[in-house]
């Protein structure tokens, strides 16, 4: 069976959005009525995807009904999803353009136009996995001749160093003359290591300034090493529709993803559809944060959806998880993800879908959306979705999103009731299983006060404290005398007195470096350090205060919010680009606060926002450390003890005498996301947006060409044209027997992709290295398996090279087995190699589940390059039995409770099988083999569609001879 014609099954169904619109849309509610508005948000998008590409064969109806049916059919049946775009990674999108590039090439052999061939939906690729660290602010004065290899090959580099502007130091005491990228790089410890996307700012004067010389060293490097496979990525953007290529040095996959990329709902011809997206990341699930249906797959399932196939799951469960009540007015965004985030966690959601819904839904950023959503590996679950609503809306207006776009995005997501309203709970849907997470019950807490996992709420900070002076010494224990536990020491400092008592904070340190991913943390306590500062607050002289943000984008965004004087009017200074306090890098303490540190033995205390508080690392006189956010830290500065209960005890007085308490100062999470919106999120996606259009002057000036057939070079070992098509006919030939096959490998249960694919670096023995060492490579210019994924040769030869692989034929972990015909015990290419020059077929035998573990791409092409034709196992790993098939390998299963030893089979017969003309889902075939013995085995084709792709000879074939 051949697939049919496109077209749509549901074309009733489309609609255009008003009457004034030329816009179209499925209207998917009218095929399901009251079993639709009962579908969970994110299984309703499964569904618009499989009507909208119902075509009778790759989507059948009756997986439409399945889907609608969900409530019945959940975790029972498998259906397929077609995404509205593929995300790429560069190791990962290598391949699959290698492939294309074959791919038109055999069009052309077979009489058809090369032209024709693009992928079937948009990709997007970021070539974000070149960048190697070879240079740091360290070694950058000395730094070594990049040495031989491929980077010497590609010529002389032109460092393109940019002439600094020097700008006049305004008096501040820690610029040091002009400002420019070399004083600041050495000045400032961490400035090269900038928030990805974000404009360079002189940590002073908050102006751009170019690219520290570190980072344009890299680059030229990367340049450098991934030449070939960079003007390979180039040709592929210009010739092929439907691809995009993000330069390097533009940023992270996933954070190009949800800030660029993302685009919530599609509109293709004038046809509205939601936004969804599969990729070879695994922070995919960033953008269900933004109501995007997206998650992480293998390299061949995206390769599959790039050729017009779809990715098969089974229908999943949704666990609904209801947010109600309001969080704690003291608790953060970063206290309520991980709050969240342990809760789904201890629930068990691993491998189910998540859905947020409830009152509480509301009170979350897109930011503290989207981190949640990142952290789906931590939890299990395939992917947590958050639909769309007003704070999505208005987070995209924030971002630049064209006003005309949003209302037509509005008003199709309302149409088709994939809108959340929060003001109505009538039309909730039904969830497999419903968790509820009260936010009242994430609690603010602090970690102290010597190790970081020792966490204290923050209602009973002063009870813990005093608890801690009373216990002998130890991880909470100070055991200082009842007696003595009210001492008071005064100290004259600058002319005035205070007095120091156990509990008082001597060191308060603000550190971004481990809150960088959520900037509301930072901007929470520039509010409440603009609160206390209008209120007639001060943090007392003697303590020692700093503010060490991880970048120049915290800098940035807390100066363009407003915040920063305010910071600074309490003493919490900018001190530089580094680890400082939490490293134990803290300026001394005066000589009075020492002093009566030792006369009164006090257990005085630090609180800092870092990650590490043991004991005596901030400073050896200070014994309590305490780990707290941004806000608390100057919250304590301000009280200046932790001895104090903040829900009883006020922080101090106004000028007027009138107490003022942390809660008349706390921001309250509404004004923190108004300012993060307006001064974080606008300028991120401003930058980068900016930074992706105008593209970088390497990328811009690497010349490529543009040629319809890509130009392969046969000296490369990077890029090189793969053999799957050929033997490829224009039309496909009836199935070969396979007759008097040997077997290559004879495996046991449980045989990974890790043992089957290349991966990590190339041993100086393996048969790929003895490649690359024919070609003029030294072992330092082997590089690595993923590097060199777009050549075939080389990744041929690294399959099966896991030393950990157990091969029954040679009795030990080892990448060899015998070669039968002579005898010999090689390397498995060696003897696949030797097998295919004498015409001789292959199978592999192996035990249970195999192919377990992660989607790879080369544990299904590597075995069909060795010339497997077919595996016999007891049980598959279905993803990898599916990439079996679609590179045209055989998945043969054993019948139930036989296998190879229960069969008496020894793997040193050949093996001879015929397939029936008529090849069906799960059809028994009779194996013979050389030794007389005759056995029954299962086809493991489970539907016609790779009974189809198994006739072509793969995926690769069919869709080349679609396109021929």
């Amino acid at each position: 069976m051949d697939a049919p014609s496109a077209g749509y099954a549901f074309e009733y169904l489309i609609e255009t959005l008003n009457d004034s619109s030329h816009k179209k849309f499925f209207n998917v509610p009218r095929l399901g009525g009251t079993k639709y508005d009962v579908l969970p948000y994110s299984i309703r998008v499964l569904l618009e995807a499989a009507v909208r590409n119902c075509d009778g064969f790759l989507m059948k109806k009756e997986d439409v009904m399945n889907i609608l049916d969900w409530k019945t059919k959940q975790s029972n049946v498998e259906v397929p999803f077609f995404p509205a775009r593929v995300l790429l990674q560069d190791f990962t999108g290598i391949p699959a353009m290698v492939d294309f590039a074959a791919m038109r090439e055999a069009v052309k052999t077979l009489g058809g136009d090369p032209k024709k061939v693009h992928p079937a939906c948009p990709t997007d690729l970021t070539v974000d996995h070149s960048l190697q660290i070879d240079f740091n602010k360290c070694a950058i004065q000395n730094a070594p001749n990049p040495g031989g290899g491929d980077l010497q090959k590609a010529g002389k580099l032109s460092p393109l160093r940019v002439q600094p502007k020097k700008l006049p130091c305004r008096g501040q005491t820690t610029c040091r003359g002009s400002c420019d990228s070399g004083e600041l790089g050495r000045n400032s410890g961490k400035f090269s290591s900038q928030i990805e996307n974000t404009p360079i700012l002189c940590p002073f004067h908050l102006q751009p300034v170019p690219e520290p010389e570190t980072v344009l060293k890299n680059q030229e490097v990367e340049f450098g090493r991934n030449r070939e496979r960079l003007q390979f990525f180039k040709w592929s953007s210009r010739v092929f529709k439907n691809v995009a290529v993000i330069p390097p040095g533009t940023g992270m996959a996933h954070q190009v993803n949800l800030e660029y990329l993302s685009r919530v709902v599609f509109e293709e011809k004038d046809l509205l559809f939601p936004d969804s997206v599969v990729g070879t990341d695994s922070h995919i699930t960033m953008v269900n944060g933004l109501g995007i249906l997206g998650w992480g797959v293998g390299g061949i399932e995206t390769e599959a959806v790039m050729l017009g196939l779809p990715v098969s799951l089974t229908l999943p469960e949704v666990v609904g998880c209801e947010l109600t009540g309001s969080s704690n007015p003291f608790v953060t965004s970063i206290d309520v993800v991980l709050g969240i985030t342990k809760h789904l966690r201890q629930v068990g959601v691993a491998g189910k879908f998540v859905e947020f819904f409830g009152s509480g839904v509301s009170q979350l950023s897109i930011v503290d959306r989207t981190t949640i959503a990142n952290m789906c590996p931590e939890y299990g679950a395939i992917l947590s979705f958050f639909p769309v609503d007003n704070v999505t809306l208005k987070h995209l207006e924030h971002t630049g999103f064209d006003k005309a776009k949003l209302e037509s995005m509005e008003a199709y997501l309302k149409a088709v009731k994939l809108f959340r309203n929060e003001h109505d709970n009538s039309g909730e849907p039904e969830y497999s299983q419903v968790i509820q997470i009260n936010l009242n019950s994430i609690v603010p807490s602090v970690s102290g006060p010597k190790r970081p996992q020792d966490r204290v709420a923050l209602t009973d900070m002063k009870s813990d404290f005093q608890a801690c002076l009373n216990e002998k010494v130890g991880f909470k224990g100070f055991q200082i005398a009842a007696e003595k536990q009210n001492d008071i020491v005064s100290i004259h400092y600058e002319g005035s007195e205070y007095k120091l008592a156990h509990g008082s904070v001597v060191i308060a340190a603000v550190i971004s470096c481990t809150n960088n991913c959520n900037p509301s943390v930072m901007l929470a306590a520039g509010l409440l350090a603009k609160k206390a500062v209008e209120a007639g607050l001060q943090v007392k002289p003697y303590i020692r205060t700093s503010l060490s943000p991880g970048s120049g984008m915290v800098t940035h965004y807390l100066s363009s919010s407003g915040v920063l004087p305010y910071l600074s009017k309490l003493g919490f200074e900018i001190i530089g680009y580094g680890c400082s306090t939490c490293v134990g890098n803290t300026a001394p303490l005066s000589e009075a606060v020492l002093n009566a540190v030792k006369q009164g033995d006090l257990v005085t205390c630090g609180v800092l926002s870092g990650n590490k508080n043991f004991e005596g690392r901030l400073c050896d006189c200070v014994r309590a450390n305490y780990l707290a956010s941004p806000p608390l830290v100057v919250a304590y500065a301000i009280a200046g003890t932790v001895n104090i209960d903040f829900q009883t005890e006020p922080l101090g007085t106004d000028p007027t005498g009138k107490n003022i308490y942390l809660h008349d100062i706390w921001p309250s999470r509404e004004e923190v996301h108004q300012i993060e919106e307006e001064h974080v999120v606008l300028s991120m996606f401003k930058a980068l947006k900016e930074k992706i259009e105008m593209g970088n002057k390497r990328w811009n000036s690497l010349e490529a060409p543009d040629s319809v057939l890509f130009p392969w070079d046969l000296k490369s070992t990077y890029i090189r044209c793969p053999s799957f098509f050929d033997k490829l006919t224009k039309e496909p030939v009836a199935l070969q027997p396979i007759a008097n096959a040997h077997v290559l490998l004879h495996l046991g249960d449980s045989v990974t992709t890790d043992h089957i694919s290349p991966a990590g670096s190339i041993a100086r023995s393996s048969a790929a290295a003895k490649y690359l060492t024919n070609r003029g490579l030294t072992p330092r210019e082997f590089n690595s398996y993923g590097a060199r994924r777009g050549n075939d040769a080389v990744m041929t030869r690294g399959t099966f090279a896991n030393i950990k692989l157990f091969n029954k034929f040679i009795g030990k972990p080892a990448p060899k087995t015998i070669h039968f015909p002579s005898g010999q015990t090689l390397d498995v290419f060696e003897a696949a190699e030797l097998y295919q020059k004498e015409g001789i077929p292959l199978i592999i035998l192996a035990g249970k589940k195999y192919g377990s573990g992660n989607s790879r791409d080369w544990a299904a092409k590597g075995p069909y390059l060795l010339g497997v034709k077919a595996v016999l196992a007891e049980s598959y790993e279905k993803i990898h039995k599916d990439h079996l098939i679609g590179i045209g390998i055989a998945p043969l299963q054993f019948l139930p409770g036989e296998s190879a030893d229960s069969l008496g089979l020894s793997g040193r017969e050949t093996f001879s099988l015929t397939f029936p003309e008529e090849l069906s889902p799960g059809v028994k075939l009779n194996i013979k083999t050389s030794t007389g013995k005759v056995f029954s085995v299962i086809a493991s084709f489970e539907n016609d569609v790779e009974i189809t792709l198994y006739k072509h000879g793969g995926l690769l074939n069919f869709v080349a001879r679609k396109f021929s």
